[in-house]
C-alpha cells in the first residue's frame, strides 16, 4: 500500500551519474498528496511525413479506395488493401482526413516546373512555398511543429526534437535549382532556418541520456559494453527507498526498456561492424539495415522522450524523396522512387501499394507502444496528438492534390476519432493544421495558405 503524503519529487527529476543523465518518468511521488499534476496533461505533438504520396489519391487508386474510405462519417468501411488497415486497431484514435491539398508545394513559375521533389519536405509543415534557391538565401515559413515548440517546448530540456529515417547530409544544391536543405529536414524555426534531422539511434539516445560527457567517453563505455543504467545504479537504490511500492515496480518497467533499447542499439553496432557487407553501405553503424528496425528503435526513443516529459515536441521525416530504396520485407522488389512512377497501370499502382502499407503500418508499433504506456489519469496515446501526411497526392504526377492526411491520439481531450472526414474541393491541408494548432492551445486565425479551419 502507498501512503500519501506531502512529499514531492520534481516533475524533471534526473539520475545523474558520471557523464550520464537519465530522466524519469512521471510517479506518483511527483504529484501533490490529493492533487494533480496538470504539468502531465500537456499534450504532445508528434508529427510524421511521408513522402511520394499513396496510390490512394491516384485516379484509379481512389476508385478502389486505397486510402480514403468509400462513405465519410463513423460508419465507414476500411477495404484490406487500403493504405491504413494495420490502423484499424486503433480506428477509434484515427481520423481520416481526405480531399485537402498542399498548393504551396506546386510550381509558381516556370524554372520550378519538375521540381517537386525538391521541395515538398520543405513545405510539409510550413505550407509555405520555398524560395527556389542554391544559395544561402533560403527562405519557406516557420513549421508547425515548431510554433507549437516555440510557445509551449521552453521548459522543457528538449524544445523540440526532429528525427529521420534515411540521408540529410547532402548539403549544397540539389536538383532543379534548390539548395538540399529543402529535402533534408521538415522543421524550420524560421523561414530561414531549417534544424537538422537525427538519422542514428545511437545520437538519438545520446541526446536523451547524456551518455558520456566527451565522444572519448562514450567510446570506452560502447567498447565495454557497459550501459548508461550501470552510471545511475546507486541513486536508483537510494531514491527507491523514498518510494512507494508501485512508483518502484513504474521505475523498474520503465529501466528495463531504456536497457533493452540500449542493448538493441549496441547489436546493431556490433553486426554493423562485424565486416560483413551492409545493404545500406556507408551508414553510421548505430542505423540499421533493416528498416523495420530502425523506425521501430526511433519510436522507442520517442516514447521515452515524451514519457520522461524531455520534450512535448518531436517530428519525423520517414523517407527522402527519390530514394531508391527497396523494402523486401512489404513483399515488392521494386525501388521506392521508381515504384511510385506506376504510369497509372492498375498493376503498377497495387505494387506500389505493397509499399506503402508496409510503410504506414510501421505506426501500429508505435500506437501499442504509446497505448500500453501511462501518464498520468491515461495513457502517452490519450495525450498525444499524432498528425501523419504527405506534401504529394499522386506520386506518378507530381501533383499535390487530395494528398494523403490522418490524426491519431486523444491529443488530452480535443480529439475523439473513429471518423472520415472528406474535405470539400480545393481545400488546404493547412486548414486541418490550424484546427489542431488551436487544439493545442495557440488560438491561431491563419497558418500557411489556410482559408479557415476544418472541422474535424
Amino acid at each position: 500500500m502507498n501512503f500519501v503524503t506531502k512529499k514531492k519529487i520534481a516533475r524533471r527529476a534526473f539520475l545523474r551519474g558520471a557523464g550520464a543523465s537519465v530522466a524519469l518518468p512521471l510517479l506518483d511521488a511527483m504529484v501533490p498528496a490529493f492533487g494533480k499534476s496538470a504539468d502531465s496533461q500537456r499534450t504532445r505533438l508528434l508529427c510524421i511525413e511521408e513522402v511520394h504520396g499513396l496510390p490512394g489519391s491516384n485516379e484509379w487508386g481512389q476508385t478502389q479506395f486505397l486510402f480514403a474510405p468509400s462513405t465519410e462519417g463513423r460508419d465507414y468501411e476500411m477495404l484490406p488493401t487500403n493504405a491504413l488497415k494495420s490502423l484499424e486497431p486503433w480506428r477509434e484514435h484515427l481520423t481520416i482526413v481526405s480531399n485537402t491539398d498542399v498548393r504551396m508545394a506546386e510550381a509558381f513559375s516556370p524554372p520550378e516546373v519538375g521540381g517537386d521533389h525538391f521541395r515538398s519536405s520543405a513545405v510539409f509543415l510550413t505550407q509555405s512555398h520555398p524560395k527556389q534557391t542554391q544559395g544561402s538565401d533560403l527562405h519557406c515559413g516557420i513549421s508547425m511543429d515548431q510554433l507549437h515548440a516555440q510557445r509551449f517546448g521552453q521548459d522543457n530540456l528538449l524544445p523540440s526534437l526532429q528525427l529521420c529515417l534515411e540521408p540529410n547530409d547532402k548539403g549544397g544544391g540539389c536538383d532543379y535549382n534548390y539548395s538540399c536543405a529543402y529535402t533534408e529536414s521538415i522543421s524550420w524555426a524560421s523561414p530561414t532556418q531549417p534544424l537538422p534531422m537525427i538519422r542514428n539511434p545511437r545520437t538519438a539516445f545520446d541526446l536523451l541520456f547524456g551518455a558520456g560527457g566527451s565522444a572519448a567517453e562514450r567510446a570506452t563505455r560502447r567498447k565495454t559494453h557497459s550501459s548508461i543504467l550501470d552510471w545511475v545504479a546507486t541513486e536508483v537504490s537510494d531514491m527507491n527507498k523514498n518510494l512507494g511500492a508501485v512508483d518502484r515496480r513504474r521505475i523498474s518497467h520503465y529501466l528495463e526498456n531504456v536497457r533493452e533499447i540500449e542493448r538493441r542499439i549496441q547489436m546493431v553496432e556490433s553486426d554493423n561492424t562485424a565486416g560483413e557487407e551492409r545493404a545500406l553501405p556507408g551508414a553510421p553503424p548505430g542505423v540499421p539495415d533493416s528498416y523495420s528496425e530502425h523506425i521501430r528503435l526511433m519510436f522507442e526513443l520517442q516514447v521515452l522522450a515524451f514519457q520522461t516529459d524531455m520534450t512535448r515536441v518531436i517530428s519525423l521525416k520517414t523517407g527522402r524523396d527519390a530514394s531508391n530504396r527497396s523494402f523486401p520485407e512489404s513483399g515488392s522488389d521494386r525501388a521506392f522512387h521508381p515504384a511510385s512512377h506506376h504510369g497509372g497501370k492498375e498493376s503498377g499502382v497495387l505494387e506500389f501499394n505493397k509499399i506503402c502499407q508496409y510503410r504506414v503500418g510501421q505506426l501500429a508499433y508505435l500506437l501499442q507502444r504509446l497505448e500500453e504506456t501511462s501518464d498520468g489519469n491515461g495513457s502517452l496515446l490519450d495525450q498525444s496528438l499524432i498528425m501523419w501526411g504527405s506534401p504529394m497526392g499522386d506520386s506518378n504526377l507530381h501533383n499535390h492534390r487530395r494528398v494523403p492526411l490522418f490524426v491519431v491520439g486523444g491529443a488530452s481531450g480535443h480529439h475523439k476519432g473513429g471518423a472520415h472526414v472528406k474535405a470539400a474541393d480545393e481545400t488546404p491541408m493547412a486548414n486541418a493544421q490550424l484546427t489542431m494548432l488551436n487544439w493545442l492551445g495557440h488560438d491561431l486565425e491563419s497558418f500557411g495558405d489556410s482559408s479557415g479551419e476544418l472541422s474535424i
